[in-house]
């Protein structure tokens, strides 16, 4: 069985490079699983910046909605990175997918990968409720999403001001 890890922790936490440094730690060649989309020139400029910070030794999967499915067709050798759990799981709920089955399926299968994953989410429960239906769903659904992938994975990282503390 690979090695599992959920990065957690607020925006420009330093999450993100902290999962890239553990991935590579984790095999000198990886596989950078994307979930963004750029719906906007600011998204875009956000991936590019991303993107430039990678190395040759990074290859890139972009993939919105199917997670489950392309951690299946990249196990193997190489360790992976997904970046990140609340831009895909906003992206199933803008798209009318099952959020909470396509969860279910990924927790069931995290402990069977044989190569490494590393999970990057975003901590979105601590800050005020918000005044409109959709982003208070998201809120909620994040945390359900958060806390179980961390119960799936055999470590959990929280990001704090770019440094990070072990959980689990």
């Amino acid at each position: 069985m690979g090695k599992s890890i959920l990065i957690t922790g607020g925006v420009r936490s330093g999450k993100s490079r902290l999962a890239e440094d553990m991935t590579l730690g984790l095999g000198r060649r990886a596989i950078y699983i994307a979930t963004a989309q750029a719906h906007d020139a600011e998204m875009a400029d956000r991936i590019a910046r991303h993107q430039a910070r990678r190395g040759p030794e990074w290859r890139t999967v972009a993939e919105p909605l199917q997670l489950a499915r392309t951690l299946r067709d990249t196990d193997g050798d190489a360790p992976r990175l997904v970046d990140c759990l609340t831009l895909w799981l906003s992206n199933l709920m803008l798209s009318g997918a099952d959020w909470d089955g396509a969860c279910a399926e990924l927790c069931a299968l995290i402990p069977r990968q044989s190569a490494p994953v590393v999970f990057v989410t975003n901590e979105v429960g601590a800050g005020i409720v918000p005044e409109n239906a959709l982003a208070r769903a998201f809120r909620d659904a994040a945390g359900l999403v958060n806390q179980s992938i961390s119960r799936s994975c055999d470590e959990l990282w929280l990001c704090v001001a770019g440094h990070p503390i072990k959980v689990k």
